[in-house]
């Protein structure tokens, strides 16, 4: 049986659950190249871009990237993945 207290804490859970979701904070690591959806299996293709790095699936996608970057890198996260933060102080 539920309670009200037990449904009011379920509930601030998922409401929490869902925004963080939301927001990127369970975002996976990125599988999926964002320019041609195919599966990243080869990381020597890859483009960086402010602090981070983008995989992709083939040859052709890095220049296709670097039309919009700004595009593929909202597509990669609204598929629920994150690329790869870099450190660019080196």
């Amino acid at each position: 049986m539920y309670t009200l207290k037990t449904l009011s804490v379920a509930t601030v859970f998922s409401a929490f659950l869902l925004l963080s979701m939301a927001a990127g904070a369970f975002a996976a690591a990125q599988t999926t190249c964002p320019v041609m959806g195919g599966t990243i299996v080869n990381k020597k293709l890859y483009a960086d871009y402010k602090g981070e790095r983008v995989y992709f699936c083939c040859m052709a996608c890095p220049a296709e990237f670097a039309k919009d970057p700004e595009k593929y890198i909202k597509k990669l996260k609204e598929m629920g993945q994150e690329p790869e933060k870099i450190d660019t102080n080196k």
